[in-house]
């Protein structure tokens, strides 16, 4: 694999990364998810709010680039909250989660001040996240057709 570089997205790069982020839901967590769950993640990652949002500068998404091409995407919402995960299938198991999920934890702690950061995990996720050091808050919760397992991270 090609060296991968992590940084904040561009404004330019916004639909690249939310097409990057249904395709992978669609074929991870959509058959978890009942219909009423994957037609709710559809909305949020075509969402014109969400995305003024991001070019306001009050939603950081960041990405991870190979040979010129985003290969994975991590967002944050309301200072602690990652938002969005996904990684491209042929680069899965290989670092690239890991790397997006060090960037956005610097940036969180040295931009600002934050010393933990919570995630709603998907099934799929879950695994991942545990691995990473995250703890679960609470029992998994199914809302709006959303399955997920909140957790924390102390960074």
């Amino acid at each position: 694999m090609d060296e991968v570089t992590y940084r904040a997205a561009y404004k330019s790069e916004w639909d690249i990364c939310m097409d990057l982020a249904w395709r992978t839901f669609l074929k991870f967590d959509a058959p978890d998810y009942p219909q009423e769950g994957i037609d709710n993640f559809r909305e949020f990652v075509t969402d014109e709010v969400l995305k003024n949002m991001f070019h306001s500068g009050e939603y950081q998404l960041f990405v991870a680039v190979c040979a010129k091409k985003i290969i994975g995407i991590i967002s944050l919402r309301d200072r602690n909250h990652i938002s969005l995960l996904f990684v491209e299938p042929v680069f899965h198991r290989q670092g690239v989660g890991t790397g997006l999920l060090r960037t956005l934890t610097e940036y969180m702690y040295s931009e600002m001040g934050q010393t933990s950061v919570t995630v709603n995990a998907s099934p799929y996720a879950v695994g991942f996240y545990h691995k990473m050091g995250f703890e679960d808050t609470d029992i998994q919760q199914l809302v709006s057709g959303i399955l997920y397992t909140p957790m924390i991270l102390y960074i």
